[in-house]
């Protein structure tokens, strides 16, 4: 492929040199130009056709998400938000990547020689796993937004003991958000791993309970996942569900990074597969890597159903050809699909 083609885009100066520079130390990128605002971005987008964009989101004028509102519609382009680990910064790169970026990376607050180092490792990672994307998936997706399918009436019954698990990873929030707010709140419970850096998994949560007729919060240890209720994992803790009796609770906890990270999807998946088994539903969405694999495949041998996304709508078909391959998957659906197929698994009927 050549090298990424990286455009820089930030009001600062120094953080436009800094990630110019970081960037710059991986072989696989080259950045082509940096830009103070978005009216210069624009022009430089036109004249440097870059691969990837690195974005501040908040910026004098038009801020990014404004930004990337104008943009992806008309000149759709991966976005890697850098943005900084505040309450409004969470918060607006969440209103990011909605609007179309499809990673978030965030600055260091506290020690910032080591902060920066991780984050510059984290940024070159996410350029190239942006490099890969289908931003023309992200268009398909917002188009057939409205194309769910009639929910199923068939009844769910009031069983407590039957779990959702969902794992998602690049261009997973908008995939996520979805297939939640198409389900009733009459559902079973829901656990979710969505890679995202500690600190925006809470605002991303409370933009869903915005939206969802189910609840939903970050989890915390100690939290039943209870039928109505969906739990997300924390930003920097792997979440595992524990049965006692006829109720899950989950676990969350810090480790060793698995598959690259944490939380992990497989470290979920496989829990769910130990705990729950053919009491539950696993569903994987668009992603980089093959995280949640070879759990998907432990959840299908241990009776549970699996579905997940196909490529036409995923952003990134990794993680949901991975399963596939690996035989952990019953299905491939488009998004639009998911939210009926999981209420029919459900179902005193099942089946798909």
């Amino acid at each position: 492929m050549g090298q990424i083609r990286v455009l820089v885009v930030d009001d600062s100066a120094l953080v436009r040199e800094v990630l110019k520079e970081g960037l710059s130390r991986d072989p696989e990128i080259r950045v082509v130009g940096t830009a103070s605002d978005p009216s210069l971005a624009r022009e430089k987008i036109a004249r440097l056709q870059p691969d990837v964009l690195t974005l501040d989101i908040e910026m004098p004028r038009m801020d990014g998400v404004e930004f990337l509102r104008y943009m992806m519609p008309r000149h759709p382009l991966p976005v890697v938000v850098v943005s900084a680990l505040t309450e409004k910064g969470a918060a607006v790169a969440i209103a990011a990547l909605e609007a179309g970026a499809v990673e978030v990376v965030a600055k260091p607050r506290l020690d910032i020689a080591r902060g920066l180092n991780e984050m510059m490792r984290e940024l070159r990672e996410k350029v190239k796993n942006a490099a890969a994307v289908d931003v023309e998936a992200w268009k398909r997706v917002k188009e057939e937004s409205g194309a769910r399918q009639k929910m199923s009436d068939r009844p769910l019954g009031e069983s407590t003991d039957k779990v959702i698990a969902i794992g998602a990873s690049t261009g997973g929030t908008e995939a996520i958000r979805h297939i939640l707010s198409a389900l009733p709140a009459t559902l079973p419970g829901a656990v979710v791993v969505q890679h995202m850096p500690p600190g925006f998994t809470k605002h991303f949560a409370q933009s869903l309970n915005g939206i969802c007729m189910m609840e939903v919060k970050e989890a915390e240890s100690g939290d039943r996942v209870a039928p109505g209720r969906v739990l997300i994992a924390p930003g920097d803790r792997h979440m595992i569900i524990r049965r006692s009796g006829g109720i899950y609770r989950v676990l969350c906890e810090k480790g060793e990074r698995v598959c690259g990270h944490m939380p992990s999807v497989e470290v979920l998946l496989q829990s769910v597969a130990r705990q729950a088994g053919s009491n539950a539903v696993g569903v994987m969405l668009t992603g980089m890597g093959h995280d949640g694999a070879e759990g998907m495949l432990s959840l299908r041998l241990a009776g549970g159903r699996t579905i997940a996304q196909d490529e036409k709508t995923s952003v990134v078909f990794g993680m949901p050809r991975a399963a596939w391959e690996r035989g952990g998957v019953e299905r491939l659906l488009p998004l639009h699909e998911i939210p009926g197929a999981i209420i029919g698994l459900l179902s005193s009927q099942g089946g798909l």
